[in-house]
C-alpha cells in the first residue's frame, strides 16, 4: 500500500483510523422502456404512491428517534417525499404512459432544474431531491435502500455527497469520520457532524483514490486523510483525542476560559421546541432567532399575533436571559408564497434580508411589531433584534429608528463587506453586530458557499475573511458595542478561541456544538487566545492558520 496524503476542508476537527468503506451505489436511472397500457396507468400511479408513502414513513420514523438538527432534516426530508407538486406531475407522465419509476426520475429532474435556476439555499435542496427520487426508485424495484452501508465494525465513511436523510440517520458508534468528494463547509453533512461529534472533511477531489477497505488516518482539523499511516501511531492519536470527546459528552458548563474569563456561548434556533433544547445544552441564550420558520411555508402573512406566539416560545425558553431574534431572512433564494418577487439571475446578490422592504413596504415593521409584543408577554424589557443582508448606513439607520421607536435593541448582521469596512460608522448608527460567517465568506471570496470545487474559499479561516472579522470587533471594542459571530465559524473550537483573541464577544452556533467550544475553552487563557489571533492574522493562506491555531492551541 502506497503511503500518501489527500486533502480536503476540514470542518469538524478530531482524530479517526479505521478502514475506508464507500457509500451503497445509489440504482441505475431508469428509461422508458415501454409504454403502460392504459387500463394499467391508475395502478401505475397507485404503485407510485405507496412507494413514495413507504419512503416517507421510514424517514419519519427515523427523524421521531432523532433529536435536534437531525430530527429536523429528516422530518423535512419525510415532507419533501410526500410533496404534492412533486407527486402531480409524476402522475401527470403516468397518465401519458410513462412507467412509475422514469416519471419519478423526470419528475425530479424538473423540479431539479427550477430550484438550480433559482439558485442560492433552492439549489441546496436538489441533493435532497434526488435522494428522495432514489429510495423511492429503490423502493419501486424492492431494491434495498440506497446510502449508508450496514457494518458491524467501526468503519470511516467515504462518499461522492451525503444526502441529508443519510447523514441524520448516523450512528456515531459505527462511523468513526465523515468524508465526502463535495460538500462544503455549512452543508447539513458538516452540521450534523458537528452535532454528533464526528471528524468530517469535505470536498476532498482525489477522494476517489482511496479504495474500498483501506485504513486511513483522518485529521478533521487539518482536512487530510492519510493512507500508509503507522498504525500504532494512528491509534496512538486517536486514543488522546477520544479524551476531548469524553469531556465533551460529559461538559454541563459554565463556559469560560482556564483564567476565569466567562464567555457567552448562545444557540441558533429556529423555534420554541428548538430553544428548550438549546437551555438543557447548558446554551446561555440565543444568538440567532431565524423567524423565517413562520414566513416560509404560509400562504398568507402570518398576523402580528401569530408570529408574536412563535417568538415568545423561544423568549420564554430563556427567561431574563439574552435572546437576539433576526428579522426575516428570505427572498429569491427562499422565496415567500405571499411576497412573491421576480426572477433574479443571481438570486444571492437579489433582493433578500432587509431588502425585503423595497418590494413590500410594512412587512418588517409588522415584524418588529410581533417581536415587541412577544418581548411585552414574557416580561422582556428590551429584545434585541437584527436585520439580515444590511449594506449601506442609511439602511442601518433606517432600522435602528424603527426598532428604537417601538423600544427594541436595535442590532444589524455583517454579511456584506461594506459594514466591515465601514464598522466604525455603522456603529454610530446601531447598538450591535452580529456577523455571519458563512454569508460574509461567500461575498468576501466571490464564492458561493454551496460550490464543492469553490469549498476551499469558502472557509472562514481564508485571510482575508479572519481580517474583515477582525476589523469588525476592533471597531466594537472602540465603540464599546458586543460583537458577536452566529455563523458556522462559531461551532469551529479553535477558530472560537481565535475570534476571542480578536475581541468578538459571543459566540452562537447550534447547540450540539456547544459542549465542544465550551471543552476547548476551559484548556486556554485568555492571553493564549490573543497571541494565537495575532499569529494567525499574520498567515497567508487557510490552511496555514489552521495549522497555527492546532500548533497554538492544542
Amino acid at each position: 500500500m502506497t503511503a500518501h496524503i489527500v486533502h480536503g476542508t476540514g470542518v469538524v476537527a478530531g482524530f479517526a483510523y479505521g478502514p475506508a468503506a464507500w457509500t451503497k451505489a445509489r440504482p441505475d436511472l431508469p428509461h422508458q422502456d415501454h409504454v403502460v397500457p392504459e387500463e394499467e396507468r391508475e395502478a401505475e400511479t397507485t404503485r407510485f404512491t405507496t412507494a413514495a408513502g413507504t419512503v416517507a414513513d421510514r424517514l419519519a420514523a427515523r427523524s421521531a428517534t432523532a433529536t435536534g438538527v437531525a430530527a429536523e432534516v429528516l422530518g423535512a426530508t419525510a415532507t419533501l417525499a410526500r410533496d404534492r407538486g412533486w407527486h402531480r406531475a409524476v402522475a401527470k407522465l403516468v397518465k401519458g404512459g410513462t412507467p412509475a419509476d422514469v416519471a419519478a426520475v423526470q419528475a425530479t429532474e424538473q423540479f431539479v432544474a427550477m430550484f438550480e435556476k433559482v439558485g442560492g439555499l433552492m439549489a441546496e435542496r436538489v441533493t435532497d431531491l434526488r435522494d428522495i427520487r432514489d429510495r423511492v426508485v429503490a423502493e419501486l424495484r424492492g431494491e434495498p435502500e440506497p446510502g449508508i452501508p450496514s457494518s458491524d465494525t467501526p468503519i470511516v465513511l467515504l462518499a461522492d455527497d451525503l444526502a441529508p436523510a443519510d447523514t441524520a440517520g448516523l450512528d456515531p458508534s459505527t462511523i468513526l469520520a465523515l468524508v465526502t468528494r463535495l460538500g462544503g463547509p455549512t452543508s447539513h453533512t458538516a452540521i450534523i457532524a458537528r452535532q454528533l461529534g464526528i471528524p468530517c472533511i469535505v470536498a476532498v477531489p482525489d477522494l476517489r483514490q482511496i479504495e474500498e477497505g483501506t485504513p486511513v488516518l483522518v485529521d478533521g482539523a487539518l482536512g487530510t486523510l492519510q493512507v500508509g499511516a503507522d498504525p500504532d501511531a494512528a491509534r496512538t492519536l486517536v486514543e488522546e483525542d477520544s479524551a476531548r470527546r469524553v469531556a465533551i459528552r460529559s461538559w454541563t458548563g459554565p463556559a469560560r476560559t482556564r483564567d476565569g474569563v466567562d464567555v457567552d456561548l448562545l444557540a441558533n434556533v429556529q423555534d420554541g421546541h428548538g430553544a428548550h433544547l438549546a437551555a438543557k445544552a447548558q446554551a446561555a441564550g440565543v444568538g440567532l432567532l431565524r423567524t423565517e420558520l413562520s414566513f416560509l411555508s404560509a400562504q398568507v402573512e402570518p398576523s402580528v399575533a401569530a408570529q408574536a406566539a412563535l417568538y415568545g416560545e423561544v423568549f420564554g425558553a430563556f427567561p431574563g436571559r439574552k435572546v437576539v431574534v433576526r428579522t426575516i431572512d428570505a427572498g429569491s433564494d427562499k422565496p415567500v408564497p405571499f411576497a412573491h418577487l421576480e426572477h433574479e439571475e443571481n438570486p444571492a446578490l437579489g433582493v433578500r434580508g432587509i431588502r425585503l422592504r423595497l418590494a413590500h413596504p410594512g412587512l418588517v415593521e409588522r415584524q418588529l411589531d410581533a417581536i415587541a409584543q412577544a418581548a411585552s408577554e414574557h416580561g422582556v424589557e428590551q429584545p434585541w433584534v437584527m436585520a439580515p443582508m444590511v449594506a449601506t448606513l442609511d439602511e442601518a439607520r433606517e432600522f435602528a429608528a424603527e426598532c428604537r421607536s417601538r423600544g427594541i435593541k436595535p442590532g444589524i448582521m455583517v454579511e456584506v463587506p461594506s459594514v466591515a469596512v465601514l464598522a466604525d460608522q455603522f456603529l454610530e448608527e446601531v447598538d450591535f453586530f452580529s456577523i455571519g460567517t458563512n454569508d460574509l465568506t461567500q461575498y468576501a471570496m466571490a464564492a458561493d458557499r454551496m460550490s464543492a470545487p469553490l469549498a476551499w474559499l469558502t472557509d472562514p479561516w481564508q485571510p482575508a475573511v479572519l481580517r474583515l472579522i477582525q476589523l469588525t470587533a476592533a471597531a466594537g471594542s472602540r465603540h464599546g458595542k458586543p460583537v458577536g459571530v452566529c455563523g458556522e465559524a462559531a461551532a469551529d473550537p479553535l477558530l472560537a478561541c481565535v475570534l476571542l483573541g480578536m475581541g468578538v464577544t459571543s459566540l452562537s452556533m447550534a447547540y450540539g456544538a456547544i459542549a465542544a467550544v465550551g471543552v476547548q475553552l476551559a484548556t486556554v487563557t485568555m492571553d493564549q487566545c490573543v497571541a494565537a489571533a495575532e499569529e494567525v492574522l499574520a498567515c497567508r493562506s487557510a490552511a496555514e492558520a489552521k495549522a497555527k491555531a492546532a500548533e497554538l492551541l492544542g
